[in-house]
């Protein structure tokens, strides 16, 4: 229960302590020791990064370290916890301790008691892979959009590797066998054990700062599911997504891959095919480079034979080869065209120059002349003055009337004896 400020005890105690009255280094000493004692037991994860067993002695020391993190706790135990162990415990060990924080008052040091210690297994490891990658896979770091395409020659790789490493060695010779003139930033760091995890993620953010890296080779030669669990870390996932820079996971570790090979950009199966994907092969581009030339030449020349044969074709075309004759084919057939047309017209001359004769010849026999020479005669009364007008009654030929009778060979002036009646002329006729 917290007490009130007005608290006679805690009053005291802040009166108590000050410049002038310091709490002695044995009373701090003990204050921190109840206060962690307070603390309670605990349930701890971590790697074991060093053990220190003495013989003879009743009390094991240990160093427990956080896989993802710089931080440390001294740990003690008695010898016969760990040799009682089911599962050997050696350093780089995965384990879970219970036990109590104690504060050593005579060196100031804190530490863990631990009366149980339970090693990782390593199927609650990949139970522990498995839920950070499904965690990872919510998250959407392992969507395919996110994935950098890698550059066809990089000018400069960089490498992340345990050092003299066979990983290292087999990238190094393989790129360079494959293009000579590549250049690599190499960065050595431990690729397994509690150091792994922060040296990668400084040696991945140095390489990515860097502006003439343009790949990240991420690289380990294999191993077991305790040696690849660096590579499973959340921090170390997490920083490969936050690259920049294209990452390629090269691991070597067919049967459980590691998260890193999720999220990053290309996932090789060996260092070697790190390699091989990453650098080209200077000869096998050199080879394709003289196939398309060839094949480009080729078909150059296909396309010229191919032009040619058609311009032969049409050179040797009739229309081509004699381009007069159809000219002189429709000259005759325009020839024959007009004769036909002259013939055609002198026909339907002809044909009217005969109904016209024909014509003539009924108006001629159809006519005043025709008829005047079969005895017939026209009478024309003569007016001073006035049009001569033929005579068609009696009554227009007055007696003493001037008349022209016109007849087949001339005309005869007359004049008029007066009407004769029609019965009188009828008997003489």
């Amino acid at each position: 229960m917290t007490q009130s400020p007005t608290d006679p005890a805690q009053s005291q105690a802040r009166t108590s302590n000050s410049a002038e009255h310091p709490w002695p280094v044995r009373s701090v000493a003990t204050k921190v020791a109840q206060w962690i004692d307070k603390l309670g037991s605990v349930w701890v994860e971590g790697q074991i990064t060093q053990i220190n067993v003495r013989p003879g002695t009743r009390t094991a020391f240990l160093v427990l370290r956080d896989p993802a993190a710089d931080m440390s706790l001294t740990v003690t135990c008695s010898p016969d916890l760990l040799r009682s162990s089911p599962v050997p415990l050696t350093e780089g060990s995965r384990v879970i301790m219970y036990g109590k924080l104690g504060f050593y008052t005579g060196r100031g040091t804190i530490s863990l008691r631990v009366i149980e210690i339970r090693a990782v297994g390593v199927g609650e490891l990949l139970a522990r892979i498995e839920r950070l990658r499904a965690l990872l896979d919510a998250e959407g770091l392992f969507d395919d959009r996110l994935k950098r395409p890698i550059p066809f020659l990089p000018t400069t790789i960089g490498l992340v590797t345990g050092r003299a490493s066979a990983a290292e060695r087999d990238v190094l010779t393989v790129a360079q066998q494959r293009w000579p003139a590549v250049r690599f930033e190499v960065r050595n760091t431990a690729v397994q054990g509690p150091t792994a995890v922060p040296q990668m993620l400084t040696a991945l953010a140095e390489l990515d700062g860097d502006r003439g890296v343009d790949v990240i080779i991420l690289a380990r030669g294999g191993g077991s599911v305790e040696d690849l669990l660096p590579f499973s870390d959340e921090a170390l996932c997490r920083a490969i997504v936050a690259c920049t820079t294209p990452i390629v996971s090269a691991i070597g570790h067919e049967p459980d891959s590691p998260l890193s090979d999720y999220v990053a950009d290309v996932r090789a199966a060996t260092p070697t095919d790190a390699a091989k994907r990453v650098v080209p092969d200077a000869v096998a581009e050199q080879d394709l480079v003289d196939e398309l030339r060839d094949r480009s030449a080729s078909a150059l020349r296909g396309w010229v034979q191919r032009e040619s044969r058609a311009l032969q074709q049409v050179r040797s075309r009739q229309v081509l080869a004699e381009p007069f004759r159809a000219l002189d084919r429709h000259h005759d057939e325009v020839e024959r065209m007009r004769d036909a047309a002259r013939r055609d017209v002198l026909r339907a001359l002809d044909g009217a120059d005969t109904a016209i004769r024909h014509l003539g010849e009924r108006l001629s026999t159809l006519g005043p002349a025709a008829t005047l020479a079969r005895g017939y005669a026209v009478v024309q009364r003569i007016s001073a003055g006035n049009e001569p007008h033929i005579l068609r009654s009696v009554a227009d030929s007055p007696p003493g009337a001037q008349l022209r009778i016109r007849v087949a060979d001339g005309a005869i002036n007359a004049a008029s004896l007066g009407p004769t009646p029609a019965g009188k002329n009828d008997e003489r006729s």
